[in-house]
């Protein structure tokens, strides 16, 4: 089968089912795992390098409300491609081109294509979207053992973190402005022993003051902004430093959410583990996941 992923999770999801000697093109922000990074692209970033996390919102505001993704399809390329599946996803406008464009490139093919849209709102779709990708490419077999390795490392987290002393959290998915992170984020938090105070599983990120996180009083402030690894992270929080500081919270870390947080993959179950370890670090030693994780000085 010849695959086009458009979508990093999916991606990840593909190589991690097998498939990767399947995947003919992905996208340009496709990086895990490295062999994908060898593998054509078919779209690329309108917006210019070097804006800051503000200019960044203001930029997908105004293409937002146009109608308008922030990434363009390479149309002739994906066509002369000939896949036999496109998997995209219509979640979320930032995160892809656009499903409907998707759509019609593909019924223009002579021989079109199977579009495969994932658009997970919740830890649990985002896993079973893993078997709906297998389903769709012929790998069920594969994916029952990836669901079983994943099942059971989210219940070593679960038994690891029963009846220990559950930490207020509260995770930010951008940092100027202001967004809590929603979707699958806060049921991580709860399955890795925490307490998201402020963000609603299932739901969309939602822009908040700062007078929301002093009123919340957390313990923990994780920084998670979309798409950015933890060094990113951390950079974004330093501008942030003196508000976050005064939040009075025991612990500011910044973490790789392009990696664990942001790409509903199978990668997820390695950021609940990841937070296991930020909440819980005397039950949970660090995993060895590189630079994941760091801590904004006092």
């Amino acid at each position: 089968m010849r695959i086009v992923s458009l979508v990093p999770s999916a991606t990840e999801a593909l190589f991690a089912l097998g498939l990767g000697d399947e995947v003919i093109a992905v996208t340009h922000e496709c990086d895990h795992p490295a062999e994908a990074r060898e593998l054509p692209h078919v779209t690329c970033d309108v917006l210019p390098p070097g804006l800051s996390a503000r200019e960044i919102d203001g930029q997908v505001r105004e293409r937002t409300e146009r109608g308008e993704s922030i990434y363009t399809l390479d149309a002739q390329r994906l066509t002369e491609l000939e896949p036999d599946l496109i998997v995209t996803q219509a979640l979320c406008s930032v995160c892809a081109v656009s499903v409907d464009d998707v759509r019609a490139v593909a019924e223009r093919m002579a021989a079109p294509p199977r579009v495969l849209s994932l658009d997970p709102h919740t830890l649990g779709e985002a896993l079973g979207d893993i078997a709906r990708l297998a389903l769709a490419a012929d790998a069920e077999d594969e994916a029952e053992e990836l669901a079983e390795e994943n099942a059971e490392r989210l219940d070593r987290v679960a038994r690891g973190v029963e009846g220990r002393a559950r930490p207020a959290v509260v995770a930010l998915e951008w940092l100027d402005p202001l967004f809590v992170a929603g979707h699958w984020t806060p049921q991580m938090i709860e399955l890795a022993g925490g307490l998201d105070v402020l963000g609603l599983p299932g739901e969309p990120s939602e822009q908040r003051g700062w007078e929301d996180l002093q009123a919340a009083a957390p313990d923990v402030v994780l920084a998670v902004p979309c798409g950015y690894d933890a060094v990113r992270a951390l950079v974004e929080a330093e501008r942030q430093g003196e508000r976050l500081r005064a939040l009075g919270a025991g612990a500011i870390v910044a973490l790789d959410a392009a990696a664990y947080f942001s790409r509903p993959g199978p990668r997820l179950v390695e950021g609940v583990e990841l937070l296991a370890h930020v909440l819980h670090p005397e039950a949970f030693p660090a995993p060895p996941y590189g630079a994941a994780v760091l801590s904004l000085g006092s």
